[in-house]
């Protein structure tokens, strides 16, 4: 069995290797615009589903696969926060998130190709942000790092000084919940272990 990641994120796919998980990625392509109007945390999982799909629904797959769709909004104000538009988006999210705390959501759709059951959830993690300086978040987003990514912030990268306390699941800050993917490849009447492949040296 061998799990297809449908998104194109290094952090999510470099959470599922440190996890003994070698997956195969397919891009989704999914046009993210089309969705709106939703809470965030129904905007995520909504997101999520839509890329799991398309990914799913690609000719050639094998048939014993699991293929996961992921998607990640920080929610601040009731507002669905995903990447900046800008390095001047940027900046204003981060003057009105410095001092405060958000809800970081990620929707995760899990799939299994030989049956086509759907298991579907969404992790929420509260997320507290350092006061930092005007001249902190220039630096900060003149790096690049937090236009690639939802909420404009990373907790493993150069953001991780920006943040002073995570509660919940660290891993769905980054964007995939390790624990959340357990239980939908369980609720699919799968194993997690069986999915376990760099250590083993079954994988690439």
């Amino acid at each position: 069995m061998q799990l297809v990641l449908a998104s194109a994120s290094p952090a999510r796919l470099a959470t599922l290797r440190s996890a003994g998980i070698e997956p195969v990625v397919i891009v989704s392509g999914v046009d993210e615009s089309q969705v709106e109007g939703l809470p965030p945390a129904e905007l995520a999982l909504q997101l999520a589903e839509l890329k799991c799909a398309a990914v799913a629904g690609r000719e050639g797959l094998p048939d014993d696969v699991l293929v996961l769709g992921c998607d990640s909004v920080l929610e601040l104000d009731g507002q669905a926060l995903g990447k900046p538009d800008d390095a001047g988006d940027a900046i204003t999210r981060w003057r009105q998130m410095r001092g405060r705390s958000g809800v970081l959501h990620t929707g995760h759709s899990l799939r299994d190709s030989a049956s086509g059951k759907v298991a579907a959830a969404t992790a929420s993690t509260t997320v507290h942000f350092a006061e930092v300086s005007d001249d902190e978040i220039a630096a900060y987003v003149a790096t690049g790092e937090p236009l690639s990514v939802a909420g404009a912030f990373t907790v493993d990268g150069m953001g991780g000084a920006f943040v002073t306390g995570i509660e919940g699941d660290h891993h769905n800050v980054v964007g995939l919940s390790l624990p959340l993917v357990r239980e939908l490849t369980a609720e699919l009447g799968r194993s997690w272990t069986d999915l376990w492949t760099a250590w083993t040296g079954r994988g690439a």
